[in-house]
C-alpha cells in the first residue's frame, strides 16, 4: 500500500505555458509526455462508491495497472488517499491482487468481482515533470488535458494540474503551488476525475447548498484535535460551496462560503487563549480581506427575497412595481458572476486556501506555543468546551437581558456578537445531547433570523427617500416598514425570553 499525497487544481487550457515559466529555476530530474487511458469500474448498485472506494485500470504504452483508492482525507485541494497498485495483462480487473486489509469489514470481494462492469473512462494527455525542490524533496508536477466520457455520450473536459509528493516533506507541495499561483488562473479542486466520472454516469446535476452544520467533534479528541476538526469542517464547507458556485450562479453558495470563513475566524478566536494571535496573524488578515470582497452577498440575498414571486412581499405597497424596478437596478450594480469567478481564480484567493491548508496540516501554530499551552491543548476537549460555552452564555445573558431595551439599531449592533457566540457553540456542541443542545440553540437562532429579517427591510428603507416617490407614497412605505419592524421586534422579544429562561445543556 502507498499513500498518495497531492494537490489538485483546475486550470485553463493554456496553463502549461505558465508551468514551463515557473519551473525554469528548478532542477528537472525527468520529463515526459504520454497518453493515458483509464477505465473505472463499479457494480450496478455502486457498491464501491458507497464505500468511498475507486477502482480503475490505467493503460499506458502496453502496460495495464490496476489501482484501488480507499477513503482518504481532502483538505482544501490536498488529497491524501491510500492506494493499492498491481500490474495486469489486460484492462479486466483482478481483485485477488489487492490486499485483504484494503476492503471494509464484511465486504464480499468475490461477489463484488463478479458484478463489476466498466462505468466510465478518462482519457487525457499528461505532461509530467519530476522536480527536485530546494529542500531536497522530489515533487511530480503533471498537466492533464483530455476528457471524461461514458458509453451513453456523457462528456466532461479535463484540464488539471496535479502536484504529487514523491519523497520528502509535504511542505514542498505548497512551496511549488504558491509559485504556480503567483499569476492566478488556477483553482484548488476537491473533485477528482473519478468523482466527475460518477457524476456523468449517474446523471448527477450538481450538489445542493447546505447550511453550516455542527462540527462533528468527538469527546475522545484532545483540545488541539478538536481545533483541527473545526477548521477542517469549515474548509470542507467552504470548498464544497465554491464548487457549486463555479458550476452554477447560486448566490446562496457564496453566502455559505462566507459562513465557513466566519466559522474559521471564530475558531481562531475561541482557541485564542491557547494559540497566540501572532500564530495566525497573516491568515486572519487574509480572511478579513476575503470577507470584505464578498460582503455584498447579504444585500444580494435581501433583494432576491424582496423580488421573489414577483415581489409578493411588497404586494401591499402602491409603489410595488417601481420599487421592484429600483431593487433590480440595485441588484444589477452588485458584482457580476464573471467578477466573482475572477476572484475565485485569483492568486490571492488561491494562496489564502493554500496557506490555510498548509497551516493546518503542518500544525503551523506549534512553534508559537509554550509548555503550558501545549499541556492544555493535550487535555480532553470536554473541559475546554464547558468553560467556553459558559463564557459565551454569560455574554448572551448580559447583552440580551430583558433589562436592555433593544430597538432596530440595537439588534443590528449585536448581530455580530450573537453570530460569534452561535459559531462558538457550533464548534463544540456535538459533545452534548443533541436534543438538549438544539432546544437551547433554537431561540437564539430564531433571534438571529429576526435580525436577518430586519436587514431584509433595509433596501426598501433606503429607497423610501427616493425623490421619484410622492409624499403619500413615502408615508405609506414608512408605515409599512414600521408595522413590519414592530412585528419582528415583538417576536424577537419572545425569542429572548425563551432563550434566557433555558438551562445550559453543558451542565446537564
Amino acid at each position: 500500500m502507498e499513500t498518495e499525497i497531492e494537490l489538485k487544481f483546475f486550470v485553463s487550457p493554456d496553463f502549461s505555458r505558465q508551468i514551463r515559466d515557473k519551473i525554469t529555476d528548478l532542477k528537472v530530474l525527468q520529463q515526459r509526455q504520454r497518453n493515458l487511458g483509464n477505465i473505472y469500474y463499479d457494480t450496478p448498485d455502486f457498491l464501491l462508491r458507497k464505500h468511498d472506494i475507486g477502482l480503475r485500470v490505467r493503460r499506458y504504452d502496453d502496460v495495464f495497472v490496476q489501482t484501488l483508492k480507499t477513503a482518504g482525507r481532502v483538505v482544501a485541494g490536498l488529497h491524501q488517499r491510500p492506494e493499492y497498485n498491481a500490474e495486469l495483462e489486460s484492462p479486466v480487473p483482478d481483485l485477488s491482487l489487492i490486499s485483504a486489509d484494503a476492503w471494509p469489514d464484511g465486504l464480499d470481494v468475490d461477489a463484488l468481482s463478479a458484478n463489476l462492469f466498466p462505468l466510465f473512462s478518462t482519457d487525457f494527455e499528461r505532461q509530467q515533470w519530476l522536480l527536485a525542490m530546494p529542500d531536497s524533496s522530489q515533487v511530480e508536477l503533471a498537466f492533464d488535458s483530455g476528457e471524461v466520457t461514458t458509453k451513453d455520450g456523457g462528456y466532461d473536459p479535463i484540464c488539471e494540474v496535479e502536484i504529487e509528493l514523491k519523497s520528502g516533506q509535504t511542505d514542498a507541495l505548497f512551496v511549488l503551488a504558491r509559485e504556480l499561483a503567483e499569476n492566478g488562473g488556477l483553482r484548488l479542486g476537491n473533485l477528482s476525475k473519478a468523482a466527475r466520472g460518477y457524476r456523468l454516469a449517474t446523471g448527477y446535476q450538481g450538489d445542493v447548498v447546505k447550511s453550516l452544520s455542527i462540527v462533528d467533534v468527538k469527546s475522545t479528541e484532545s483540545t488541539e484535535q478538536a481545533f483541527v476538526t473545526a477548521l477542517e469542517h469549515a474548509l470542507e464547507h467552504w470548498h464544497y460551496h465554491e464548487q457549486i458556485y463555479v458550476e452554477r450562479p447560486e448566490q446562496d453558495a457564496i453566502f455559505e462560503m462566507c459562513s465557513a470563513v466566519a466559522l474559521i475566524r471564530q475558531v481562531l478566536v475561541l482557541y485564542g487563549g491557547l494559540i497566540p494571535r501572532r500564530a495566525s496573524a497573516l491568515l486572519r488578515q487574509e480572511l478579513q480581506w476575503l470577507e470584505g470582497e464578498l460582503d455584498w452577498i447579504n444585500e444580494a440575498r435581501a433583494i432576491e427575497r424582496l423580488v421573489d414571486d414577483k415581489g409578493y412581499f411588497l404586494r401591499k405597497l402602491n409603489v410595488q412595481k417601481p420599487l421592484l424596478s429600483k431593487l433590480g437596478e440595485c441588484y444589477d450594480a452588485l458584482p457580476e458572476r464573471a467578477e466573482v469567478l475572477e476572484l475565485l481564480h485569483s492568486s490571492r484567493y488561491c494562496n489564502l486556501l493554500l496557506d490555510l491548508s498548509r497551516w493546518i496540516l503542518t500544525r503551523g501554530w506549534q512553534p508559537f506555543l509554550d509548555d503550558k499551552a501545549r499541556e492544555k491543548l493535550e487535555e480532553p476537549i470536554r473541559s475546554f468546551a464547558n468553560r467556553s460555552l459558559a463564557v459565551s452564555s454569560d455574554e448572551l445573558l448580559s447583552v440580551f437581558s430583558l433589562e436592555n431595551e433593544l430597538d432596530r439599531f440595537g439588534y443590528l449592533d449585536q448581530q455580530p456578537r450573537l453570530t460569534r457566540n452561535l459559531l462558538s457553540g457550533c464548534c463544540v456542541a456535538a459533545l452534548y445531547d443533541a436534543e438538549d443542545r438544539e432546544t437551547f440553540r433554537l431561540p437564539w437562532l430564531d433571534l438571529l433570523q429576526g435580525i436577518d429579517d430586519i436587514l431584509l427591510l433595509e433596501p426598501v428603507r433606503k429607497l423610501a427617500e427616493d425623490e421619484d416617490f410622492s409624499e403619500d407614497d413615502k408615508a405609506q412605505i414608512e408605515k409599512w416598514l414600521r408595522r413590519k419592524e414592530e412585528s419582528l421586534l415583538h417576536a424577537m422579544m419572545q425569542s429572548r425570553q425563551i432563550g434566557l429562561a433555558l438551562d445550559p445543556y453543558w451542565d446537564q
